[in-house]
């Protein structure tokens, strides 16, 4: 079908503002009468607190005041189970554990009242890996997990020692699925502890008025979450609580948590003045949420055809020192349920374990868990598929899901289009065209994501001029969802982009919005802001009918032109000024969207990474990195293709170099540039390929994208540079000196034999 603006690259409509530096983020809003905090953190991993002294930081002058645990008792926050004490009270778990909080006329004086404060700790043993952390010997973290409000239950009989949560997904007779096997293949994998990376940390204003009502400025992705964590937690009405909507400066999984809002909270209310409070980029990778650790064991049985029969997968991963901004119930990492989902797997267990550690505490991180989970899974498929003499890309036409088949979890999906992608990817990458190259690798893997849906609430104000603006709650933290939701009211009433604005306010503005993540904005948001169009084209139809005199079904849009046959024509312009001017001002219209009966699709992804390994150094090159996606109908080109290219670098940085490395227990690397992120000259040249069905059910077809390139990466890569130097590498990231002294390893073993 052919539209008019949907499909279209439009350039975004927040775009101007942010290249122009005109974009205020949350760290950038002035205020009348702030006040500046800064948190005091602990600098060991694990310890009891045995004495503070405040008193010279509250004699110094022009501080306000000074919080520790004692202030704020039995105060525990957290979005789903409540473990984190706002300041620690007894005991800290993780260096940068937050001890006590300072607020002050000027950042400066808030910087030097901590220098004041006096802390005396006994330092008590840590851990850090998720498997020693479930032994019974190791040092308890929390003496009492069921205490805490929404602590996940465990089944009977299991063991909480340091033990989050735990979860199980299966699916099928694993005890036959194995008797079924001619093969049975066991290897473990490990991923590091890594930041998410986005540029703006984290900051908020928070003002406690007097007469109780509390206002919140956020870098937060979820206003109307962050509103009910603080009505939960603090015990304050919801309708009391009003949380502005800011641009956001990065997200990638990190900032919907409360984060650094209870302490400025709790600063405003002993001060009655507005507090902020901003981390600077060394205080984010201290305390900020992190990227879950995994230990990754597989189990896998193949029969005789090169077909699986069952996987058993355990899974460890270290969450940290709190579990309190995991947002799913079970408060876990979800990646387990998606293991194998590409592939028909007839019988599949899960098993995850999420362990407290003495290291920061762990939040979702773009597709929560998965990107660990493939780099494990495609791993494990290539090393079967070379063991039993079954080129990698034969072994999984093999066993790739086609349309019909069930997921491994039992799910029914319609149409399944693996290996339409696979093909279309093998086609456009050159797949081991022109035969081996010495030192040169080819590597594939894959990925499977729905698209989530929820309700969300929208309006759309029509003006006397004839323009439309679109009012939402969703915070822009970067994909470019503001464009999109501008494209569809576009389509819907046939006007042109430079007629319809996007406005946000708060969260009294409107009565819900889910937030942005998950990669489920378009088809939450999205179908509220489409309903709304059709609902307001609705009523301009019937305007327009009734000053054409005719019936409402007669009336043809053919983009803004509204007519009726033998009949004049009129515009949606026009219609809009007359609804205004017979309202007596602006029209306001305001819509809830709730899905019903959605259809049942996914969207699946291919990638192909080909790489050259130095022999002498194990320093990697890629070469070339082709990714194709299923994707529905693409409702802007623009923003997709910059959503999988961020998407696929993302990947590239988890695959070969992000650590935050951990020495006795704490964060070696405490800026971006020691953690190495990706920069410009890291990148290959990247390929994209587009199978576009309007199969999704997104508004105009689509399906989700966000998070799909960033997840099957590390694993392509990894299986490329195995093919080219002959070495398989099980932990992350995949850096030269580890490749060098496998090759070497290898060497020297190939001499012996």
């Amino acid at each position: 079908m052919a539209y008019r603006t949907i499909g279209k690259a439009q350039p975004r409509v927040e775009g101007y503002g942010k290249v122009t530096g005109q974009t205020m983020y949350a760290a950038d809003l002035p205020f009348e009468g702030l006040l500046w905090a800064k948190v005091l953190r602990s600098p060991i991993p694990h310890g009891r607190i045995k004495g503070i002294d405040t008193s010279r930081a509250k004699a110094l002058s022009g501080v306000r005041a000074v919080l520790t645990g004692a202030d704020v008792p039995n105060v525990y926050v957290g979005t789903r189970v409540k473990d984190q004490p706002v300041l620690a009270c007894d005991k800290v778990r993780f260096v940068g554990d937050a001890v006590a909080a300072v607020t002050a006329e000027s950042e400066a004086i808030a910087e030097e009242a901590l220098t004041l404060i006096e802390v005396d700790y006994e330092e008590l043993p840590c851990v850090n890996d998720p498997l020693e952390a479930l032994k019974p010997s190791a040092p308890l973290i929390h003496e009492n997990r069921d205490k805490y409000k929404n602590a996940p239950k465990l089944p009977e009989g299991m063991s909480g020692h340091n033990l989050q949560s735990y979860v199980v997904w299966k699916n099928g007779d694993l005890e036959a699925g194995f008797q079924r096997a001619a093969c049975v293949f066991d290897h473990t994998f490990r991923t590091p502890l890594s930041h998410h990376g986005y540029l703006e940390p984290c900051a908020c204003t928070v003002h406690v008025h007097s007469d109780g009502r509390v206002e919140v400025w956020a870098a937060n992705k979820g206003p109307w979450g962050l509103r009910d964590q603080m009505a939960e937690d603090f015990g304050v009405p919801k309708e009391n609580i009003k949380v502005h909507i800011v641009n956001v400066g990065g997200d990638f999984g990190a900032k919907a948590s409360l984060i650094d809002v209870p302490v400025a909270y709790h600063l405003s209310k002993a001060t009655g003045r507005p507090v902020k409070l901003v981390f600077d980029s060394t205080e984010d990778i201290l305390a900020g949420g992190h990227r879950h650790p995994a230990v990754i064991h597989l189990r896998t049985g193949v029969d005789n055809d090169g077909r699986f029969t069952a996987i058993k997968a355990t899974i460890h991963f270290s969450g940290g020192a709190y579990g309190a901004q995991k947002a799913n119930p079970q408060v876990t990492v979800l990646g387990g349920r998606r293991l194998a989902s590409m592939y028909r797997v007839p019988a599949i267990n899960v098993e995850t374990y999420c362990a407290y550690t003495n290291q920061v505490p762990c939040t979702q991180t773009r597709t929560p868990g998965s990107p660990q989970i493939a780099f494990a899974l495609d791993s494990h498929v290539d090393i079967i598929a070379r063991e039993l003499g079954i080129e990698p890309l034969e072994f999984r036409r093999r066993n790739i899901l086609r349309d019909g088949d069930l997921s491994p979890m039992g799910e029914k999906w319609n149409h399944i289009l693996m290996s339409e992608v696979l093909e279309r990817a093998v086609k456009a990458s050159g797949w081991k065209k022109g035969g081996a190259k010495k030192n040169r690798g080819w590597g594939m893997a894959f990925y499977e994501r729905g698209t989530p849906e929820g309700k969300a609430s929208t309006a759309i104000t029509l003006e006397a001029d004839g323009r439309v603006n679109i009012l939402t709650g969703v915070p822009d933290v970067g994909p470019g969802y503001y464009t999109i939701s501008q494209q569809m009211v576009c389509e819907t009433l046939g006007l042109p982009p430079e007629r319809v604005g996007v406005v946000f306010k708060d969260t009294d503005s409107l009565p819900f919005d889910p937030g942005t993540g998950g990669s489920k904005q378009t088809n939450t948001s999205g179908h509220a802001v489409y309903q709304a169009a059709r609902e307001v084209r609705e009523k301009l139809v019937n305007l327009a009918a009734r000053e054409l005199g005719c019936k409402p079904e007669e009336i043809k849009q053919d983009g803004n032109k509204l007519s009726a046959p033998n009949k004049k024509s009129t515009t949606t312009e026009k219609m809009i000024a007359l609804a205004v001017k017979e309202n007596g001002g602006p029209v306001f219209h305001l819509t809830m969207f709730e899905p019903k009966d959605m259809p049942k699709v996914t969207g699946f992804t291919a990638q192909v990474a080909e790489v050259e390994v130095d022999p002498a150094t194990g320093g990697v090159k890629v070469l070339n990195f082709t990714t194709a996606h299923d994707t529905g109908t693409v409702l802007n080109h623009l923003t997709l293709t910059g959503q999988i290219d961020g998407g696929v670098i993302t990947g590239l940085g988890f695959a070969l170099m992000e650590e935050n490395s951990m020495i006795d227990g704490k964060i070696a690397t405490l800026t971006l540039g020691d953690a190495k992120l990706p920069c410009i000259r890291d990148l290959p040249p990247l390929k994209t390929i587009l199978l576009e069905t309007p199969t999704g059910p997104t508004p105009f077809g689509g399906k989700q994208i966000a998070e799909n390139p960033n997840v099957p990466t590390a694993a392509a890569i990894a299986n490329a540079i195995a093919d080219a130097c002959g070495v398989r590498l099980f932990e992350l990231p995949l850096t030269a000196e580890k490749i060098y002294w496998a090759m070497k390893r290898e060497k020297e073993t190939t001499k012996v034999t």
